[in-house]
């Protein structure tokens, strides 16, 4: 038997067919590309998608990255008709409502818009502070899980 998903995280099946589960830091996020790319190519994913998939996922993980101490956990699944990618950190959270609605960055700040684009390509997208790239609650501590999907069909 499954538990609930914590509140806060999209709706979807607990089930899944993992694809691709990876510890990264920024030195590894070239690679951390190409495994995404090459798993929803696999899976089907066709181009121009699969292309703003990857960009979704590369614009997260680097947040993770320079946001939440320099590392991260990535998981890919096939969930029935979708890729979803889950991105994890332990950082000091944050929230949906921090992600602009409008395109950041008009008054010429050079930064500000991965996690903007990530939700615009999106077809499920979710920010739920405190848990694990697995999506299970991890207690009082920080950090932060985005997920990211797109349909296949």
């Amino acid at each position: 038997m499954t538990s609930p998903e914590p509140a806060g995280l999209p709706e979807a099946p607990q089930t899944g067919r993992r694809l691709l589960q990876r510890r990264f830091t920024a030195r590894l996020l070239p690679q951390l590309r190409l495994l995404v790319e090459e798993c929803a190519a696999r899976e089907g994913l066709p181009e121009p998608r699969r292309g703003e998939f990857v960009l979704a996922v590369d614009e997260i993980a680097g947040n993770a990255v320079e946001h939440a101490g320099g590392s991260g956990q990535l998981v890919l699944l096939r969930v029935d008709d979708e890729l979803e990618c889950r991105v994890s950190d332990a950082g000091p959270g944050f929230s949906e409502a921090v992600i602009p609605e409008l395109l950041p960055g008009l008054d010429g700040a050079p930064k500000g818009r991965g996690l903007w684009l990530a939700r615009l390509v999106a077809d499920r997208f979710a920010v739920c502070a405190g848990t694990s790239a697995t999506g299970t609650a991890d207690g009082d501590n920080a950090g932060t899980t985005v997920t990211v999907a797109v349909r296949l069909r």
